[in-house]
């Protein structure tokens, strides 16, 4: 159980930790509440005490808070804490035999506080209550949108529960999930120095006197405290290290800030890399917090320039010093190290002493000089061991060339010079040295273009031999007479050369501009469709496993019971962060697993960009998922409106006559004639009959509302229908007009007669006295279009479009109805396939067709058709 002292804290103020994001939940109501955490290193630091004071500072600035649950533990300072603050009653539970107090979350719930405090979240509930936790009560209370303050401490995170029984020999039964106080929009510390909280202690301010002594000896011994405290300082700093992570990929800031000691090593495979970790472990372990993480650079074919055996011996070299293993690919090692090293926001990198001689040194940097040169703002610490300077493999830049174009340049630079030479020396008495060397000098560019660096100094060399053996005095021989020729030959081979490396030089930089004009047109893509709202998770994480050929791409949520898939693309994608080859956080709750391949260093800033259009899109889903909710919910409203404004009048008016016309049938004291009472018997039938349409309306609605109505279509005869939906009606108020020889329709008997009955009731309340409603019925194409008309008053274009909306009457008055009618009717239309719409009647007035689709042949067929007479002439 967690515990708090009964006098206000003197230590050191609290700290807090802002969490990044943590206010929303993307799949709950439109606001959730918000979290604070007081954390502890132990009882009696004055978690409690300064909620409560926390409390009061709201109180004073108009903040409706109730205190939800606080246990005082019977100390006078907490107790006299609780003045002024409202409490709502906490709930009895029996449990063998005695009756526990628990928080009541329905009575909270029922209250509606804008702050409630609960006390001590690791506590688990007495059998029967609402959840088995309380922190999962809170969690309904943030569902809620109640704001939460509570009390934990660090000895009931789940993650430090082992590291807590180690350090005091207590094993904690009470736990918390990490993730549930990581959530939590603010993360106040409360600290107290050991000696402080032992003095606290002795005078009786946490536990009682009987058992001070115990304590003092045991639990809140200096040392315990102390390791205590540094957990909990060390957990808040891992909280506030997220918290700047997500804030420097928001901002897109890449220069390093140097918050935390994060210490990156160059794992090369090779022997001397035992060295570098150890050396780079001890480097880490001088500050507390620190981070060891091992880095491979593999080259951009992806294959391993070390043996698989030893970079696994490193890696479990690694994970035994308490750091991380990481594989990047990158056609240059010291920039894919440093592009690896701002992103993880490091302070230092460890690269041993080059194993290359110095010869080659002057030719070009070591990775060493290369990391050194673009580290920036980051250290680089130089580690020298026994394998420096000597023949170690250094990793050979790779082409951007294709392997044909490679060969073909190979072959034009070495059969190239010698085609040359013999159309030369037939042309010997034309030409002369200098237009020979051009030549040359032409073809080597010629080789560049096509093979590369490599083939064209091989040709320059080549041809400048050729050119000295055949055309430089004396010929047939090595041997240069003029010393002026000998100046030409060598700076034939220096120019071709330089001529070679400028071509090698563009040929990189167009496969890089090629590559990052697609990674910006990949980017600018998902940017639109984001920002547009065409694309779903699941179409953008497919997008991001097609645009870097991935194997599997999973978008992972966290939740209180592990991961799980928002939306996934490709065959078996990972089920966690752990079953994946990298992971991009998108925000604190969820991530991007991807699997089929090792990404270069320079892809993770372009996934990362990725990563964040995920954030925005599943932002803006949240966005509009609480749009929705909130059309609905007033769409819903104003049903409720008008639904309580109709029945106050239109039910009513009903009743009132069936109310009147039974008291006056069954009044003893009047004299009523039979004319009298058969008119008031008239009255009540139709006051009955007026009241039974309204309820059938509502409820039809309701059942459509719930989608509870299930047609059964069947080939059906419009006489099936049609004389039934008209018996209501007095003679002369309808006419029809429909051929004898109609075709069978699809379509539920039932609900269709109700439909065809709503529609000529609204068409006789509109008609004017005396004007029939006809009923006509037609084949067009593969339909019978139903006609119901009137030529009332019509219906205006632009209230065409809410004319089947629900409590909708012409004009917006009392029409003496609910404005039920045509809503339901085209609910059941619906229903069986069939099609209603609003025309003018030409002349004046409102046409409604209903478009019910034929019955198939076979069905045609195989009914049974009755001849009739028909259905033409007048209703009775």
């Amino acid at each position: 159980m967690t515990s708090d002292p009964g006098t206000p804290p003197t230590a050191q103020p609290p700290t807090a930790a802002p969490a990044p994001g943590a206010a929303t939940d993307t799949r709950r109501g439109p606001r959730r509440g918000r979290l604070t955490v007081y954390l502890g290193a132990a009882p009696g630091v004055g978690k409690t005490y300064a909620m409560l004071d926390e409390a009061h500072r709201r109180l004073a600035r108009g903040t409706d808070v109730v205190v939800g649950l606080v246990e005082t533990h019977g100390r006078g300072g907490t107790a006299h804490q609780l003045d002024g603050l409202e409490v709502v009653p906490r709930r009895a539970v029996a449990h063998r035999g005695a009756a526990l107090e628990e928080l009541d979350v329905d009575a909270v719930l029922a209250r509606a506080p804008q702050v409630v405090l609960v006390d001590e979240l690791a506590h688990t509930n007495a059998p029967g209550s609402r959840h088995p936790k309380r922190w999962q009560d809170v969690h309904d209370l943030l569902a809620a949108g109640v704001d939460v303050l509570t009390t934990v401490n660090v000895q009931h995170l789940e993650s430090l529960n082992d590291d807590v029984e180690a350090i005091t020999g207590v094993r904690q039964r009470e736990t918390v999930p990490d993730a549930v106080v990581r959530e939590a929009d603010q993360v106040q510390l409360v600290d107290l120095p050991p000696e402080a909280l032992r003095r606290r202690l002795a005078h009786g301010n946490v536990y009682r006197a009987e058992q001070v002594d115990a304590s003092l000896a045991s639990y809140f011994r200096v040392g315990n405290l102390t390791a205590l405290r540094e957990l909990a300082l060390l957990w808040l700093a891992d909280r506030v290290d997220d918290s700047l992570t997500t804030y420097r990929r928001d901002h897109r800031i890449e220069q390093s800030w140097p918050a935390r000691e994060r210490v990156v090593v160059a794992v090369t495979g090779g022997p001397e890399s035992d060295t570098l970790l150890r050396r780079g472990a001890r480097i880490a372990q001088r500050a507390a917090g620190s981070e060891l993480l091992a880095v491979h650079v593999l080259a951009t074919d992806g294959l391993p320039s070390a043996r698989p055996a030893r970079l696994a011996e490193q890696r479990r070299l690694v994970e035994e010093l308490g750091g991380t293993f990481h594989t990047v690919v990158g056609e240059d090692v010291a920039t894919a190290l440093v592009e690896f090293a701002r992103g993880v926001n490091a302070t230092m990198v460890v690269v041993g002493l080059s194993r290359r001689p110095r010869w080659r040194e002057v030719l070009t940097d070591s990775h060493a000089t290369s990391v050194a040169r673009l580290a920036g703002s980051i250290d680089v610490h130089l580690v020298t061991h026994e394998q420096a300077r000597g023949s170690g493999r250094t990793r050979r830049r790779r082409s951007p060339l294709s392997r044909r174009r490679r060969v073909t340049g190979a072959l034009l630079g070495l059969v190239g010079p010698l085609l040359l030479t013999v159309v030369l020396d037939g042309m010997r008495d034309v030409l002369g040295l200098t237009s020979d060397l051009m030549l040359y000098l032409a073809l080597t560019v010629v080789v560049a273009l096509v093979g590369g660096l490599w083939p064209a100094i091989a040709c320059a060399v080549l041809g400048q031999l050729l050119a000295n053996w055949f055309f430089t005095r004396p010929t047939g021989r090595f041997t240069i007479a003029d010393p002026e020729n000998a100046l030409a030959l060598g700076v034939f081979v220096l120019v071709a050369a330089a001529v070679a490396s400028v071509v090698d030089l563009a040929a990189r930089r167009t496969a890089e501009a090629y590559r990052a004009r697609a990674e910006a047109s990949a980017l600018a893509a998902v940017s639109r469709s984001v920002l547009s709202g065409q694309d779903t998770a699941a179409a953008l994480v497919a997008r991001l496993r097609e645009t870097f050929t991935l194997a599997s791409v999973a978008l992972l949520e966290r939740g209180d019971d592990g991961w799980r898939p928002i939306a996934a693309d490709g065959g078996a994608p990972p089920a966690a962060p752990d079953d994946a080859d990298a992971v991009l956080t998108v925000d604190d709750h969820r991530v991007l697993a991807l699997t089929g391949r090792t990404l270069a260093a320079g892809d993770r800033r372009v996934l990362e960009a990725f990563a964040s259009q995920v954030g925005v899109l599943l932002e803006q889903e949240r966005l509009r998922g609480q749009a929705a909710q909130a059309a609905a919910l007033e769409q819903a409203d104003a049903t409720r409106t008008a639904l309580l404004a109709a029945v106050s009048h239109d039910l009513r008016t009903p009743l009132a006559t069936i109310r009147a016309s039974v008291d006056a049938l069954t009044a003893a004291d009047l004299d009523l004639s039979a004319q009298d009472r058969t008119d008031l018997v008239g009255t009540l039938a139709d006051a009955t009959a007026r009241l039974e349409r309204l309820i059938d309306n509502l409820l039809d609605l309701s059942r459509l509302q719930t989608g509870a109505v299930r047609a059964v279509l069947r080939p059906t005869s419009l006489d099936e229908v049609v004389p039934l939906a008209l018996e209501q009606h007095a003679p002369g108020q309808v006419r029809l007009q429909v051929p004898e020889d109609l075709p069978l329709v699809s379509t539920d008997p039932g609900l269709l007669e109700r439909v065809v009955a709503n529609l000529v009731s609204n068409a006789v309340r509109y008609a004017p006295p005396g004007a029939p409603v006809a009923v006509t019925a037609d084949v067009v194409r593969h339909e019978v279009v139903l006609r119901v008309v009137d030529t009332g008053p019509g219906v205006a274009d632009a209230a065409k479009e809410h004319l089947f909306a629900p409590f909708q009457r012409l004009g917006d008055t009392s029409g003496g109805g609910l404005g039920l009618g045509l809503a339901v009717a085209d609910g059941l239309a619906r229903a069986v396939g069939a099609r209603l719409t609003a025309e003018d009647t030409p002349g004046g007035g409102l046409t409604m067709a209903v478009q019910v689709p034929l019955a198939a042949p076979a069905d045609r067929s195989s009914a049974a058709t009755s001849s009739g007479d028909g259905l033409a002439g007048w209703a009775s």
